[in-house]
């Protein structure tokens, strides 16, 4: 018998709407919310430009906006979760993934042409855990620690069973990832020793197509991942503002979210969204004063 995880505990005080809600969908797919958050980015990027400087750490917008889904789903506990059989299951932490690009470990990315890298990358993925108690350097640094990790030695459980996974033929791909997401998520069962991670995606994904010059997209939630939420980061651009009175250029940056419906509604939306507003209008209140990190 496969010994059971304590990572999980059902929610006792569950609203009618949601009980119902858990008992009308399937796995993600039909229940899934779009949405979409325009935000000015100009106090974000000067902050995350100075805790470069003060912490030598590449820190980017995306690691601010990691931060930020966690820091606003912690202030909405209810939704760092998923359902099972109609009830609703949270978790203990506050886990982000962020979405990485890897090279075939036999094929060290020094040795590759541009086109070439592009052509081989694959898409990997690092969950920081605890990511509402880190700072954001903290985060940025455990992403490259990791990232790198994978990119040179290939050591991750997820990498690994995704290799694993791709190798099957396409029918028994999808069934095996369905079994593994019934036993680990429904049953509770600590499946690591057979090389698939626990709870590999966490409470929220995040990925940034702005790299690729996309200044809008929304990406879909994974049914086998249970992660109730995904945010993909555009690419920043600038956008008339309105200061007062006036019509001023600053930079923007347009977040598409993706949300189980099941799990999440209008209200928790609208308090995720207030939090990012609140960070990225005043990122040293919320944030910390990063030069005051380093000192």
């Amino acid at each position: 018998m496969l010994p059971r995880m304590g990572a999980f505990r059902r929610a006792e005080r569950v609203p009618a709407w949601r009980k119902l809600a858990m008992s009308t969908w399937n796995a993600p797919g039909s229940p899934t919310a779009y949405g979409a958050l325009d935000l000015e980015c100009e106090r974000a990027l000067d902050w995350a430009s100075r805790a470069r400087q003060a912490s030598g750490e590449k820190v980017t917008l995306t690691h601010v906006v990691g931060k930020a889904a966690a820091v606003a789903i912690a202030s909405a506990p209810e939704t760092n979760g998923f359902t099972s059989y109609g009830r609703l299951m949270l978790r203990e932490t506050v886990d982000v993934f962020f979405q990485v690009a890897f090279f075939d470990r036999d094929a060290p990315l020094a040795d590759k042409t541009d086109k070439e890298a592009r052509r081989d990358a694959n898409l990997a993925g690092v969950k920081v855990t605890r990511a509402d108690q880190k700072s954001v350097v903290e985060v940025a640094r455990e992403l490259r620690e990791r990232a790198q990790t994978i990119r040179e030695r290939g050591k991750d459980k997820t990498v690994r069973a995704t290799k694993m996974m791709a190798g099957m033929p396409g029918p028994l791909r999808s069934i095996a990832a369905r079994l593994g997401a019934w036993m680990s998520f429904d049953l509770g069962w600590n499946l690591s020793g057979l090389g698939i991670p626990f709870d590999p995606f966490g409470s929220c994904m995040v990925t940034n197509v702005g790299v690729f010059d996309i200044e809008m997209a929304w990406a879909p939630l994974i049914p086998y991942a249970r992660t109730p939420l995904c945010i993909t980061l555009g690419a920043v651009r600038d956008a008339p503002t309105v200061v007062g009175t006036q019509v001023v250029v600053r930079k923007h940056v347009s977040l598409g979210v993706a949300f189980d419906h099941r799990v999440m509604d209008g209200y928790h939306a609208g308090v995720m969204s207030r939090r990012f507003r609140e960070i990225f209008a005043d990122p040293d209140a919320v944030l910390g004063r990063p030069e005051a990190r380093a000192s």
